[in-house]
């Protein structure tokens, strides 16, 4: 029995066809009236590569209510540093569920945080790139999306 997985990937592993899937999503979505064909060609993608593709890619900023995402993060031992990590959480208006801090080997410790998406949370994916853009973060993987 083939059960389906997902799978969370940075953008640039992404082929282009699949990136155009949702822009043309993106353009039936905002701009009323247009059709599929018309949205496929401004992407620069046929109509029957939209309709291959269109149930298997979805952009991860989508917030859904109750979607629990998980990070892993490996950070130096800096004082403070976790504490501006969660607050950037908190900016964001994320749920917090759980968080686990090893001990730091070599200055260096690993973070495994689990957040929950609430109907106030903002964009995710600018969550995410501000806290891996924090001096002293070295890693930074989205392990999980329920």
């Amino acid at each position: 029995m083939d059960k389906t997985k997902y799978y969370v990937l940075n953008k640039k592993a992404v082929p282009e066809v699949l990136l155009k899937v949702v822009e043309v999503k993106h353009l039936l979505a905002t701009r009323k009236g247009m059709t599929i064909g018309e949205a496929a060609e401004a992407a620069g993608i046929s109509r029957s590569s939209f309709y291959k593709y269109k149930d298997d890619i979805f952009p991860f900023h989508e917030n859904e209510k109750g979607q629990t995402i998980t990070l892993v993060l490996q950070m130096e031992d800096i004082p403070g540093l976790l504490a501006e990590i969660l607050s950037e959480v908190a900016e964001y208006k994320a749920n917090i569920l759980t968080i686990h801090q090893s001990i730091p080997l070599n200055g260096v410790a690993t973070l495994t945080l689990s957040v929950e998406v609430l109907s106030t949370t903002g964009n995710l994916s600018e969550m995410v790139a501000k806290i891996e853009e924090k001096e002293g973060v070295h890693y930074l993987k989205i392990v999980g999306r329920e």
